[in-house]
């Protein structure tokens, strides 16, 4: 597969640890050998150069200086050849043992630019890369080099980003990404030759993100007038949204799942299929902690980028700044039999193509994939408005095309009210049947029966449930323990963000109240640790409650309890940074005086600390310099001084 494979060396940790791979692969391959090191001898003398006027004075003579330039150039020059040389020597032992052909490079100049001219126009396949080299610092996650040649190479690129500890096992995963496209196809293929090559086993993992619209309806809904809201057809496109991404994505990325399990058995190679919702590069990584595996390859773009992209996408390059093993980089492309064949004898009418203009740019590529394979599957030869219908009946629920255009996830939840629903444990999608066999997305026959009574016991043990408002008008419910939890968060964004995923994923479920083991997943995939509420520290309570609301229902949330009066008199200063200021003031002085609630003297105390730090700014500002123009704070507005007496 590889006949050819390039590595630069600095004689680091990771560098050799690269060395030791790329061996590893020659022998298996039989391929040939090039290491590369790179000096800066032209950066020392520059240097050098620039600090000449801190020499001594007996130094600053021209003819003098001109030796001393003249014997630092030779020094460096040799000196930084010598150690290229020994840094390369090692590999060339390596590779002399293993009975490779091995190449050294030397280059003077920066790095990167060096290792990239080296490799333009060349014959090599593969560049094997350490993630850090000798300048690597404590918090380093990718070196400036290995980043810059993994995102510029036109090549595979092999970025070793584990150091085995000494008697560590070997692993025997390797986990390719699959998202549909081509590149994650050649991944595949890759994948196939390097398991088959070492004796690993293949994990096919595919992820597809119907949290994405979700976030991006609720953002918009508040911002768009009435009239935008009609040009924007707002109500029309979230139905779509969540008709096909909701019900039908998950079955498509299934199917990714299941050409790749074809083309694997073709080669006589058995994989495990994963399927994932969420955030493809997030879900991954999540992946790989868990599973740790010798090696992830996906392809340097995916589906959703454009076909010019020389770059990388954004999931390959998370993935590549923070997974866990070894990352490779895959260029190949492949087109599986399958959709070679559906687009080469299917053909569409002209009506069929008409529909699927209606279909949102960004799934419209995999909607069509969807058409495609359902027709080859029954088949058709011609893809009609009936075939389409019949791939909307297996993508989408039969209701999505009832008259009243009520969206079917609704429809669902209006079951699950009246009775238990359920939920595939493999994949989370709730099933149409009352008493399912099979998840018709990824074949399992473990379900889990959701009821409403069950909800209705758990959120009761949490301080019961409040219902809430979703930014379509849905009505959630939340317990009191999931709420203090999404609250744990203290980045509003954070915490809108995690809010609107919790409710996304309840909506996919069947579900209309959110208890804290639902929205714990959530939580801690987005914060990245355990989630504790409830802990207590010195005699002062540290359990986060909501103490009230204001009219506007901005909550106040604090560790402490507060009486009806103290709270209310809170709640007139005015939300957002003032309120938040003057909270933190209150219950500062309630932990220095070790009280457990906060009552009415306690606030007035508080925002009276307030009044005097903002009297006290406004008497000591002098002013800009005398320009003619007033003051800004030598008098106080009204609604300043209003303001001050509330806050």
């Amino acid at each position: 597969m590889y006949k050819s494979i390039y590595v630069p060396v600095d004689n680091s940790d990771y560098s050799n640890r690269a060395v030791a791979s790329a061996v590893a692969l020659g022998k298996a391959f039989s391929a040939k050998l090039v290491g590369c090191h790179v000096y800066a001898a032209k950066l020392h003398d520059y240097r050098f150069r620039q600090m000449e006027y801190t020499l001594p004075e007996e130094y600053i003579d021209e003819v003098e200086l001109e030796r001393q330039r003249k014997i630092h150039d030779s020094l460096i020059t040799m000196g930084l050849k010598l150690i290229s040389d020994s840094y390369l020597e090692g590999m060339s032992r390596l590779c002399e043992e293993s009975g490779l052909v091995f190449e050294p490079r030397m280059m003077d100049g920066k790095h990167h630019i060096e290792i990239l001219k080296d490799l333009a126009g060349s014959q090599h396949d593969l560049v094997v890369i350490g993630a850090l080299g000798v300048g690597r610092a404590r918090d380093s996650v990718i070196g400036s080099v290995c980043e810059r040649v993994a995102r510029q190479s036109d090549r595979d690129v092999w970025v070793v980003k584990h150091v085995p500890e000494p008697g560590e096992p070997e692993r025997d995963t390797i986990l390719v990404g699959i998202d549909g496209s081509p590149q994650s196809f050649g991944a595949l293929m890759t994948t196939i030759e390097l398991a088959r090559t070492f004796g690993k086993q293949i994990e096919a993992i595919a992820v597809y993100d119907p949290y994405l619209h979700y976030s991006v309806f609720n953002g918009i809904v508040n911002v768009l007038t009435e009239q935008a809201a009609k040009v924007f057809r707002f109500e029309e496109q979230n139905q779509l949204h969540e008709e096909i991404i909701d019900t039908g994505l998950a079955q498509i990325y299934q199917s990714h799942l299941e050409v790749g399990e074809r083309m694997a058995s073709e080669d006589g190679v058995a994989i495990k299929k994963t399927l994932l919702d969420g955030k493809p590069f997030q879900k991954i990584l999540d992946h790989a902690r868990k599973t740790n595996p010798w090696l992830i390859v996906v392809g340097r773009i995916g589906v959703h980028s454009p076909t010019d992209e020389t770059g990388l996408g954004s999931n390959a390059e998370n993935i590549l700044r923070a997974a866990p093993c070894d990352v490779l980089l895959s260029t190949r492309l492949e087109v599986p039999r399958l959709d070679v064949r559906a687009e080469e004898t299917v053909r569409w009418t002209p009506e069929a193509e008409e529909r699927m203009t209606h279909v949102p740019e960004q799934v419209k590529g995999i909607a069509r994939t969807g058409v495609l394979r359902l027709a080859l599957e029954k088949g058709h030869s011609v893809i009609t408005s009936a075939v389409i219908d019949e791939a909307m009946d297996r993508f989408m629920p039969k209701s999505a095309s009832a008259a009243t255009k009520a969206l079917a996830e609704a429809v669902a939840l209006e079951r699950a009210k009246s009775g238990p629903v359920s939920m595939c444990r493999a994949c989370g999608v709730t099933a149409a049947q009352s008493d399912p066999v099979r998840c018709t997305v990824c074949g399992a026959t473990d379900f889990e029966v959701i009821s409403r009574e069950m909800i209705e016991r758990i959120a009761a043990v949490e301080g019961g449930l409040q219902e809430e408002t979703t930014y379509d008008g849905r009505k959630l419910r939340w317990s009191e323990d999931a709420r203090k939890g999404l609250w744990t968060m203290k980045n509003a964004y954070q915490r809108r963000r995690v809010k609107a995923r919790v409710e996304k994923r309840a909506r996919m479920m069947k579900l209309d109240a959110i208890t804290l083991d639902f929205a714990r997943q959530v939580i801690e995939e987005e914060t990245g640790t355990p989630l504790e509420i409830g802990t207590a520290t010195t005699g002062v309570a540290t359990d986060t409650r909501l103490v009230a609301r204001d009219d506007k229902k901005n909550p106040l949330i604090s560790t402490f309890e507060w009486t009806a009066d103290a709270a209310q008199r809170i709640l007139r200063v005015p939300a957002g940074f003032m309120r938040n200021k003057t909270q933190e003031r209150i219950e500062q002085l309630a932990r220095e005086r070790a009280a457990s609630t906060i009552d009415l003297a306690l606030v007035e105390e508080g925002i009276d600390i307030g009044k005097k730090m903002m009297a006290d700014m406004i008497a000591t500002y002098q002013g800009p310099p005398s320009t003619g123009a007033k003051p800004m704070l030598n008098e106080v507005s009204p609604l300043t001084a209003h303001r001050a007496s509330e806050g």
